[in-house]
C-alpha cells in the first residue's frame, strides 16, 4: 500500500499573488509561498510537524550567501494555496487521478488548521488563496528555491 502524506511545495519568492475572479484576494512581498496538499489521512499532528518545519527552514540567503535564514529570521511574508493536484497520480493513462486527496470538508479544515499553525509558529498573520475556487496565483521565485516536504515521509 502507498504511504500518501500531507504535502508541501515551498517556493522562495521575492513577491507573490493569488487572483480570483479578476480581484487580487491576497498579495506578499519577500518570503515563502507555500501549495498545501492535504491527504484523507492527514491529521493534527502532520498540521503541527509541517507549520514548525516550515517556520524553521532556513532557505534564505546570510550576508555570506549562504542559505542560513528562515523566514522568521527575514521577516519575510507567507501566502498558502490549498492545491489538491499536488495529489496527482499519473500511474495509469494520461488523465491524472486525485482519489488520495482528502475530501473537501477535511482538506478545508486541515488548510485552515495549518494556516493558523503557521501564525503561531511565526507570530504573524498568513496570506491565504480561496479554498475551492480557481485561482491565478503570480509569483517571482527567488533563486530559484523550491522546496517539497512530505510528512509521512518528513523530508
Amino acid at each position: 500500500m502507498q504511504t500518501i502524506a500531507m504535502r508541501a511545495v515551498i517556493q522562495r519568492v521575492l513577491r507573490a499573488s493569488v487572483e480570483v475572479e479578476q480581484k487580487i484576494v491576497s498579495r506578499i512581498d519577500q518570503g515563502l509561498l507555500i501549495l498545501l496538499g492535504v491527504e484523507s489521512t492527514d491529521v493534527r499532528e502532520d498540521v503541527v510537524w509541517l507549520a514548525s518545519k516550515i517556520a524553521r527552514l532556513r532557505i534564505f540567503q546570510d550576508d555570506s550567501g549562504a542559505m542560513n535564514h528562515s523566514v522568521q529570521d527575514i521577516g519575510g511574508d507567507l501566502l498558502v494555496v490549498s492545491q489538491f493536484t499536488l495529489f496527482a497520480s499519473t500511474r495509469k493513462g494520461n488523465r491524472p487521478s486525485f482519489i488520495a486527496a482528502a475530501a473537501p470538508e477535511l482538506a478545508l479544515q486541515r488548510y485552515e488548521e495549518f494556516c493558523q499553525q503557521l501564525e503561531t509558529e511565526t507570530s504573524q498573520p498568513v496570506g491565504r488563496g480561496i479554498f475551492g475556487e480557481h485561482m491565478k496565483i503570480d509569483l517571482l521565485n527567488d533563486g530559484p528555491v523550491t522546496i517539497c516536504i512530505d510528512t509521512k515521509r518528513k523530508e
